[in-house]
């Protein structure tokens, strides 16, 4: 895949399949979304609610021509996981992650920066000046430039020659900055307990799971799907991953690194026939210029004996 994404989707049993489409409410999306150098993430969509909420954290996925084994893993301690390859790339609390609640602490209303407090890192040097010669404008009269013959004064009104870049026109002045004497750092504004959070122990509890779904999105064809698992067991995912990915990875590579191998071999093929021909064309040319030149040399001696017959 070089652009774009390939989701699975997770769906409640109670999905319309003969009306499923991208507005099908869904419990999970998860998989990676790739398109040139900009976008290489893996998205992990969840449900809380009837409503959908992407992960906060920008995951990076694998992008290097080969099979990768993705997985997500929900524990109901309400901490995730995400493995590439049976790997962890990334895990975390899910609260803290997604939006689904309120934060858990907020910063206190009833406290205000002291007035003292500066927290700009930088100032003007107040020791620093202008130089005379600053101030230029911005665009100077071409001098160079001539009225045209056909210009009409009454029609086109009074010429006037036209303005370039003035080359010595350095824009606004600013003082150089120096370090702030009285910078204390940003203020750390005092948190307290958010009023608004309560806990809610049924965040990724997908009851009835029943229909798994790919949503695709690609620009060229080829890209293949296989060995979906939907478990409860951390452990057999990670047999499983092993037992089907796993046994494929060093073929692949393998494979891969044959193809190269005769990719290049090939090239040195086709640059070795090119050579030749080269060095036949050029062998060819050799061979007309020696005989266009042995011709011309003997041509003056016919020329000779003619006119002395001629005689």
């Amino acid at each position: 895949m070089d652009c774009g994404g390939g989701y699975v989707k997770i769906f409640p049993s109670d999905l319309d399949q003969k009306n499923m489409s991208g507005e099908s409410l869904y419990y999970v999306m998860f998989g990676p979304d790739i398109c040139g150098s900009d976008i290489k993430k893996v998205h992990v969509i969840l449900n809380h609610k009837n409503k959908l909420y992407p992960i906060k954290r920008q995951i990076r996925c694998k992008v290097d021509g080969f099979t990768h084994l993705y997985t997500l893993v929900l524990r109901p301690d309400l901490t995730y996981e995400v493995k590439i390859d049976n790997k962890r790339v990334a895990s975390g609390d899910l609260e803290d992650d997604w939006d689904f609640l309120p934060p858990r602490k907020i910063n206190d209303p009833t406290v205000r920066k002291p007035e003292d407090w500066d927290d700009v890192a930088e100032m003007d040097d107040p020791e620093d000046t202008k130089p005379e010669d600053w101030d230029v404008p911005e665009y100077i009269v071409d001098n160079s430039a001539e009225k045209p013959k056909d210009w009409d004064a009454v029609a086109q009104g009074p010429w006037e020659p036209p303005q370039l870049k003035n080359p010595l026109y350095r824009g606004e002045w600013q003082p150089r900055k120096i370090p702030n004497p009285r910078f204390k750092g940003i203020w750390p504004h005092p948190q307290i307990a958010n009023p608004e959070y309560l806990p809610d122990t049924t965040i990724s509890i997908y009851e009835n799971i029943s229909v798994i779904g790919l949503d695709l999105w690609q620009v060229r064809s080829g890209t293949i799907f296989d060995n979906f698992l939907i478990t409860d067991d951390e452990g057999y995912a990670e047999e499983f991953g092993d037992e089907t990915w796993g046994e494929t990875k060093e073929p692949e590579e393998k494979m891969s690194k044959q193809q190269i191998e005769e990719e290049k071999q090939r090239e040195r093929r086709e640059a070795e026939e090119e050579a030749k021909k080269k060095k036949k064309k050029k062998k060819k040319e050799k061979k007309k210029k020696k005989e266009k030149k042995k011709k011309r040399e003997t041509v003056p001696e016919t020329r000779i004996v003619a006119q002395k017959e001629e005689l």
